[in-house]
């Protein structure tokens, strides 16, 4: 639990630091990804955040996980026709993801830095974002019905 506190409470002194408005709709949509553990996607974000607030709408939810994104907070995982996002590491790492159901997991495997350089070095791209992702059959779709 200490954990997501510290993630909370990091990404609203940011906020708060940039200027930003601390609504109660703001507060808990932050504090809800903080404790997300499924790297939802902003509709599922907006569904459960407009349970306790219904007056809050989708533009509060894009424009907080934008805000969020771009100060380093949260990783987007572009999905091509959905971005799901991940709040607990908000660093490059690779994600696991189900063809069949669609579940994220977090893959444990570190990128050296080595690698990127080695590969900007070989393909003279300067790399500003990475992504890995690994496609394949979560283990509940694995299971034969």
């Amino acid at each position: 639990m200490a954990d997501i506190e510290n993630r909370y409470n990091e990404m609203i002194s940011l906020l708060k630091e940039k200027g930003y408005r601390m609504t109660p709709q703001r507060m808990a949509l932050v504090k809800l990804i903080a404790v997300s553990k499924g790297h939802p996607n902003a509709a599922m974000l907006f569904n459960k955040i407009k349970e306790k607030y219904p007056s809050t709408s989708p533009a509060t939810v894009y424009k907080t996980i934008y805000l969020l994104k771009e100060m380093g907070q949260v990783l987007e995982i572009d999905m091509h026709e959905d971005s799901h996002y991940d709040g607990n590491k908000p660093f490059p790492h690779p994600h696991l993801i189900c063809i069949q159901c669609g579940r994220i997991d977090d893959g444990e495997l570190e990128i050296e830095p080595s690698q990127l350089e080695k590969i900007e070095r070989r393909s003279g791209y300067q790399i500003v974002r990475q992504q890995l992702s690994f496609y394949g059959l979560c283990p509940d779709c694995r299971e034969p019905s």
